[in-house]
């Protein structure tokens, strides 16, 4: 009994330190807001979106990542230890920018679209700001297509 109680304690500790790995392995996507070309981890399960940028130290620039949902619905977002300021733009079904919010490292608030979105794409903060990307401007890739 001992031993089982022992076997229980210890995945229980495994299961929580790999809880707090960064998914860096999820498959990717090539996305483009005009010229500038963003490679973007995809997350579409449940899981996936809700670990999402959680436990990075860094981001390259022109990484994101793309959360993808089965049906488009108002998607609010927040940052539990995400350790990263972030930027997230809340997209329509055809890559266009329906609204953009920056996040806060480590923060509770609840950033939501405006509107039903299917996707929101988190960047580094800022990025959609040195780019002049706004509400209207459209991204494009193969998850827009149709």
């Amino acid at each position: 009994m001992k031993a089982l109680i022992a076997s229980a304690a210890l995945l229980a500790a495994m299961g929580a330190a790999s809880a707090q790995e960064p998914q860096t392995n999820l498959p990717r996507v090539r996305l483009a807001a005009g010229m500038h070309q963003i490679d973007a981890q995809v997350a579409r399960s449940t899981d996936e979106r809700a670990t999402g940028l959680m436990w990075r130290k860094q981001m390259p620039q022109h990484e994101g990542m793309l959360f993808v949902f089965a049906q488009p619905s108002v998607q609010c977002f927040w940052m539990r230890n995400t350790l990263l300021p972030l930027s997230a733009a809340f997209l329509d079904d055809d890559g266009t920018i329906v609204n953009i919010a920056d996040m806060q490292p480590q923060s509770l608030d609840s950033h939501c679209s405006e509107r039903p979105v299917r996707y929101v794409l988190e960047m580094n903060q800022g990025w959609f700001a040195k780019r002049a990307l706004k509400p209207g401007s459209k991204l494009t890739g193969q998850p827009f297509q149709r």
